[in-house]
């Protein structure tokens, strides 16, 4: 395609007319919207590690619930908070199971059980424990 002397002037310069929403179509500028009207994400808010896939968002009060939940929990205040958290949960049930397997007899007493066996032996043994009662 062969440019006009008019037109290859224009694409020389990178803010030519054709970069503005009314140069786009005149009505549908309108709907269309510009550039400007989003923000880029990663320079407000974010580590810079999103790879340009969020580069371009609308503005914060334009998002969904789902989305700013989303950026929320991507914030590494965020997930160092819910690390502590699954740690803690973590640490307690294994302190429940250890609890658990010092009720529980076994041969060798000082035998290591994985959880699925501690609870299957809780099972026989509270049964067994049934049944001596109601003889």
């Amino acid at each position: 395609m062969m440019l006009s002397p008019d037109q290859a002037a224009d694409s020389d310069h990178p803010s030519s007319a054709h970069s503005d929403p009314e140069s786009l179509g005149g009505a549908d500028a309108k709907v269309l919207g510009s550039v400007s009207d989003l923000e880029p994400v990663e320079e407000a808010e974010g580590d810079g590690k999103g790879g340009g896939r969020a580069a371009l968002y609308p503005h914060p009060q334009q998002l969904s619930r789902e989305e700013k939940r989303r950026r929320r929990r991507a914030t590494a205040k965020y997930r160092s908070a819910h690390a502590t958290r699954e740690r803690i949960r973590v640490e307690a049930f294994n302190l429940a199971f250890a609890e658990l397997r010092k009720l529980l007899p076994t041969l060798p007493p000082d035998k290591k059980l994985s959880k699925i066996e501690i609870l299957r032996l809780a099972i026989c043994y509270i049964s067994y424990l049934n049944h001596v009662l109601d003889v």
